[in-house]
């Protein structure tokens, strides 16, 4: 196995976001690649853009999917489900390479398939930044491949855009083992933008603020994506505040179990949803 070597004595704008969503979520590590270095390859590692371009190497991403699914629920998932349960996989923490460092430091990295790359039986990415966006009185404004934007709307679109260029190629490779339509993926990815930065953001404590700024983001008019944040509030029996929101997309996983969809999902009625939300409160 072959991994690249940290940056070394050169700022970079996204380390300090990285190193706190590592330390909030043990369970995925991001290291950035110094300039002109490939993606890590070896056993385990898998590079974004060879799912992107389908064939071998996303069949292989997708057998780790088909086994688990064997072996934790005792039988075979449709085709089309295990390649849904794999572009998940692997967009909930690429999309969070463009989101974390945004919702820390309205920072806002470009990360093309070509310089990302994923294990995740250890749970780490790579990542090359070639560039990115800030606001004009972010310190890091002067720093090499800085791009100032004007507020804080062009922002959000320099985010909209960072997650559709590296997404864009990915749901086409997995477009066919999916065998969902151009609007579907785009669902899926906007589910995954929003509920991986809501997630982190609660372990942050800063859940609240992350709700807003995630409708903010994805007012529903943004093409590629379909839909709006769609976060909505729930009351429980005694009045306590139950946040939950609904999915553009679905995940398929009641073809594994019909009785146990997710508590997002819209086949999961309100008042499911807040017996299961008070359940984990």
């Amino acid at each position: 196995m072959t991994v690249p070597a940290l940056l070394s004595g050169l700022a970079s704008p996204v380390a300090d976001a990285y190193a706190r969503l590592a330390e909030v979520f043990p369970g995925l590590s991001v290291m950035e690649l110094p300039e002109g270095a490939p993606p890590p390859s070896g056993a385990g590692w898998v590079a974004a853009a060879d799912l992107a371009a389908g064939g071998a190497a996303l069949e292989s991403f997708l057998a780790w999917d088909d086994a688990q699914v064997l072996r934790d629920y005792g039988q075979r998932a449709r085709p089309d489900v295990v390649a849904s349960f794999g572009l998940h996989r692997y967009a909930w923490p690429a999309c969070l390479l463009v989101t974390v460092p945004w919702f820390l430091h309205r920072r806002v990295p470009r990360v093309p398939v070509e310089g990302v790359a994923f294990h995740r039986a250890l749970g780490r990415m790579t990542v090359r930044v070639p560039d990115f966006a800030c606001l004009p009185d972010d310190p890091a404004a002067h720093l090499p491949g800085a791009r100032v934007v004007a507020d804080e709307e062009a922002l959000r679109d320099e985010v909209r855009a960072a997650v559709a260029e590296h997404l864009g190629p990915v749901l086409d490779g997995f477009a066919g083992p999916m065998r969902r339509g151009k609007r579907a993926l785009w669902g899926m990815a906007t589910d995954e933008i929003v509920e991986g930065l809501w997630y982190i953001a609660h372990l942050l404590g800063e859940e609240r603020r992350a709700v807003s700024e995630l409708e903010r983001l994805l007012p529903g008019t943004t093409k590629p994506y379909v839909g709006t944040a769609a976060f909505r509030e729930l009351t429980g029996p005694n009045g306590e505040r139950l946040p939950t929101r609904d999915r553009a997309s679905c995940c398929l996983f009641y073809t594994l179990r019909p009785e146990d969809t997710c508590v997002t999902c819209p086949r999961t009625c309100d008042a499911d949803r807040v017996t299961r939300l008070l359940q984990t409160a």
